[in-house]
């Protein structure tokens, strides 16, 4: 099988969220399945200082009015393919300029990703690779389904993954001859919504297969609360939306090989008392509070749930808790959570940003992690959390719901509690969370057992891969019965 991945950031290339870990993570558990995967990223300034020494393989005179080449080369197990436009890719910020505004040519910068890779597709890579498959990750790349079967390309089949349905990527109708798009697509049936493009409905359409990172999330797509507006596309899909729940690259989050923190096992945790220590001093936390140590590292978004704990803030401080937080995002919660901060010294500290190596450091020294997001499509928060043995304290939705095996009476009793879950966009349920969290801090025999259940919990890409290998073959077959019934025409 060969797989073109295409997506708009790639671990250990570029990151701003879960679905760079995920397009360079699992890659890498294809390849050990037998699976020949290259991924298409834009050739940002960061990648192409990592591609400097890259073979090209494919290079164009008119990419958009802009000339183009790709760049192959191997980063760190991977095979990548880098775009190199400088003209669209070389500037500070992925998607927004330093204001925090989207780039005003994003629509242009990204069907051009999605227009090389149909391209690939369609003709090939110079020493004559050709996918077998389109795997496409989100609106940035979901135009190139699109393209595909504008250019009849019948060969190639094509798979759009949603990360997030809140980011579909639209802009105004005058842009389609610019985005090279079919005038005849543009309607209701197509890729128009509500007077604009809209390149995730594109994609929804035009692939042959959509999935999303959990089953939880692919039901909650069907309804109007997390579909966005395009729920009603996805129930006219024969096959709907197939949720395979994300994995985590358990080699990179390893606490017994993970060079940002002391080593422990579920055997022996006591590594886990120094990360502590480290992480209280990190963040000038007294050492003498009798309660958990809660941390978060997120986006500070309204998606995150994070005001709610702005909410239960003081309640968890006045019970012997305390707080460390990692994250950027919405200006308003940025300076809440600074102002708690100088409010609550000793008690909360809080670092603006984000920082690799502190937070693996968190994931190992804090007894808790809250993830209280009012919607989630996969989350991996939660499973860094579990694999270091931290406690995820999570809003029952999309992957947090599929990853968390609450600490109810009957998974207790059974020994087999992961963590913790509550209804999400509930103040009370989440505070009513946070006591059971106390409840069971104070029985430390309980709380390691369920750290060990956490540790332990498969979270690898192992099963999900082997999801994905199914779906390709199965793909690939359904093309080849295609092909066979036209040649008999």
């Amino acid at each position: 099988m060969r797989i073109l991945f295409v997506a708009s950031e790639c671990v250990p290339l570029v990151k701003t969220g879960g679905l760079a870990d995920v397009a360079g993570a699992l890659p890498k558990a294809l390849t050990r399945k037998g699976v020949d995967v290259r991924v298409l990223v834009p050739g940002y300034t960061g990648v192409m200082a990592r591609m400097a020494e890259g073979k090209v393989v494919w290079r164009a005179d008119d990419v958009f009015s802009r000339q183009a080449v790709v760049r192959r080369a191997p980063v760190d197990g991977l095979d990548v393919l880098a775009l190199d436009i400088p003209e669209f890719y070389e500037r500070d910020g992925l998607y927004v300029t330093r204001d925090g505004a989207d780039w005003p040519d994003n629509p242009v910068r990204f069907a051009s990703l999605a227009w090389v890779a149909a391209s690939i597709a369609r003709d090939g890579l110079e020493g004559g690779w050709r996918p077998d498959i389109v795997h496409a990750h989100d609106w940035q790349a979901a135009l190139a389904p699109l393209y595909l079967k504008d250019w009849g390309v019948p060969d190639v089949a094509s798979i759009l993954t949603i990360h997030n349905m809140s980011y579909q990527g639209m802009c105004g109708a005058d842009l389609r001859r610019d985005l090279k798009l079919p005038e005849a697509g543009f309607d209701a049936q197509g890729y128009e919504f509500y007077g604009q493009v809209n390149f995730l409905k594109a994609g929804l359409i035009h692939s042959d297969l959509v999935t999303t990172v959990s089953p939880t999330y692919a039901r909650e797509l069907e309804s109007p609360d997390f579909g966005w507006g395009l729920e009603g596309v996805l129930a006219a899909r024969q096959e709907r939306a197939i949720g395979i729940l994300n994995g985590i690259d358990t080699e990179m989050w390893d606490p017994m090989t993970d060079p940002a923190v002391p080593s422990f096992t579920t055997r022996s945790l006591s590594g886990r008392r120094s990360a502590c220590k480290s992480l209280l001093n990190a963040f000038s936390i007294d050492a003498d509070r009798p309660g958990p140590l809660f941390a978060v590292v997120s986006r500070l978004t309204d998606q995150k749930g994070l005001d709610l704990l702005l909410g239960i803030l003081p309640d968890m401080l006045r019970n012997g808790g305390s707080l460390v937080l990692l994250g950027s995002g919405d200006r308003r919660l940025e300076e809440a959570f600074q102002t708690a901060a100088r409010d609550h010294e000793g008690s909360v500290g809080v670092r603006i940003g984000y920082d690799e190596d502190l937070a693996h450091r968190i994931y190992a020294g804090a007894d808790a992690i809250l993830v209280p997001s009012r919607f989630e499509p996969c989350g991996l928060t939660q499973m860094y959390a579990m694999r270091y043995g931290a406690l995820p304290v999570v809003a029952r939705t999309g992957g947090l719901a599929d990853t968390i095996i609450d600490a109810n009476s009957a998974a207790i009793s059974a020994g087999v509690a992961t963590g913790f879950q509550f209804e999400p966009g509930s103040r009370e349920a989440f505070a009513n969370a946070i006591a059971k969290v106390f409840a069971v801090f104070s029985e430390p025999g309980l709380w390691r057992q369920m750290q060990r259940n956490a540790m332990r919990h498969p979270v690898g890409w192992d099963g999900p891969a082997e999801r994905y290998v199914d779906l390709y073959a199965r793909l690939m077959a359904a093309k080849e019965g295609q092909r066979r019934f036209s040649a008999t025409m």
